[in-house]
């Protein structure tokens, strides 16, 4: 399919070194991860991330997730434990973000950690942000590529449907292959998940063999996807209907429920993995058709479902 926007990249070396020039002149770009595309800036620079919170409309208080290439560069500014470095051989590069204690010398910018002593890390499993993350001599700075407390972008198109014009330059890595945000592990103190993800605490259990907490009150914000409403299409959401009503959108999953006009499957062979793949870009269809409200059918709560339900349930909140 012909590329009709004129701001979305093909990840070349050309184009990749683009990039490395938007990011050193201070500038935001999108980039494909394997979770969701991201908004990347440089999270050394003070300037460029104030940048990423105005074209999120994100509250400052709501700190960002830095992109690293590798343990040789985590080292200059975090304090690493022994959990992290046994979940670090285990999982990464993947889907599973790290809160860690900052150094008191760390370049990351303030405001990227919304003036905490604790830092979101992560190590991006994507062949674009990895070749890129390879010629920066910064991390990046990149929370999902959206408006602040909408759905996440899982395409480049998404992204332009966000930002318009707004975001100048997108390298475009195809579909996010797995289209759910990263698992945010606390590591800080007790394990816990702080968001659920594909990385599940079952797995995190079995490498860790310690006891694995799973946040659900909320004191404070320590990570991203903490805040109330989120993941949001802009309209009402409904968790466990068994049926809709009148011109209602109904998200189904599995073989029982053929496709209507207003019937939209996750997954046919009731597949947890494809239902995340399709929750956002089902979310967005329907919001493009212009139904008022979308019921979803209960999806079972294991493995990546839980996940797909933390979303849901942070989209039906008002």
């Amino acid at each position: 399919m012909k590329n009709i926007y004129l701001n979305i990249y093909k990840p070349n070396s050309i184009n990749l070194k683009k990039a490395k020039q938007n990011i050193e002149n201070n500038n935001v770009i999108g980039i494909p991860t394997e979770t969701v595309y991201g908004l990347a800036a440089n999270a050394y620079s003070d300037i460029s991330v104030k940048k990423i919170f105005k074209l999120k409309k994100r509250p400052s208080f709501n700190p960002l997730i830095i992109h690293f290439r590798n343990l040789k560069n985590l080292k200059k500014d975090v304090i690493l434990n022994n959990s992290f470095k046994k979940l670090y051989k285990a999982l990464c590069p993947g889907p599973v973000t790290f809160i860690l204690n900052i150094k008191s010398n760390s370049k990351i910018s303030k405001i990227a950690t919304a003036g905490r002593n604790t830092v979101a890390v992560r190590f991006p499993n994507h062949k674009v942000a990895i070749n890129l993350l390879k010629i920066l001599n910064v991390p990046l700075a990149a929370p999902s590529a959206n408006i602040s407390s909408k759905l996440s972008p899982t395409c480049a198109d998404d992204v332009v449907d966000e930002f318009g014009g707004k975001l100048k330059f997108i390298l475009n890595g195809g579909s996010s292959k797995i289209g759910l945000e990263s698992t945010i592990l606390d590591l800080t103190d007790k394990v816990r998940i702080l968001r659920q993800g594909a990385i599940t605490a079952e797995k995190i259990h079995k490498i860790l063999k310690k006891k694995v907490l799973v946040n659900k009150k909320i004191k404070t914000i320590k990570a991203p996807g903490q805040l109330k409403l989120h993941y949001s299409p802009g309209i009402p959401v409904l968790m466990n209907k068994k049926y809709p009503k009148n011109n209602e959108a109904f998200i189904t999953f599995g073989k029982k429920f053929k496709d209507s006009k207003n019937y939209f499957n996750l997954s046919k062979n009731g597949s947890l993995k494809e239902a995340a793949n399709n929750l956002y870009r089902t979310m967005r269809k329907i919001k493009k058709r212009r139904f008022k409200s979308i019921a979803v059918i209960k999806i079972p709560n294991k493995d990546i479902g839980y996940a797909i339900n933390d979303r849901l349930k942070k989209a039906s909140n008002k």
